[in-house]
């Protein structure tokens, strides 16, 4: 199991219409579904959240078949967050 300090941080989100986008993820972690490695976490900007900074890290992984993904936990060093086929995917996800 990863321990909270190992967790990978977001490293870069660049969907600015989330509600937990303050120049940076300030979600305290995050989790990326099984469908399109889709952040789960993403709230329109309607709303606003977060810890106020930008600490963000990878809490857990439903996409099992990332390479990066081990026991539904993200082994990646870190992961960059953006469009690509849902609002916000994890642009790290590489297939295993």
């Amino acid at each position: 199991m990863t321990q909270m300090m190992n967790m990978p941080r977001v490293q870069t989100c660049t969907v600015t219409d989330c509600g937990y986008n303050h120049d940076g993820c300030t979600a305290f972690a995050i989790t990326i579904g099984d469908t399109n490695a889709e952040c789960d976490t993403f709230v329109g900007s309607g709303l606003s959240g977060g810890m106020g900074v930008a600490i963000a890290q990878v809490g857990a992984c439903k996409r099992a078949d990332c390479k990066y993904n081990k026991d539904l936990e993200c082994q990646a060093p870190a992961i960059t967050v953006g469009a690509s086929a849902d609002v916000a995917d994890c642009l790290t996800y590489e297939h295993s």
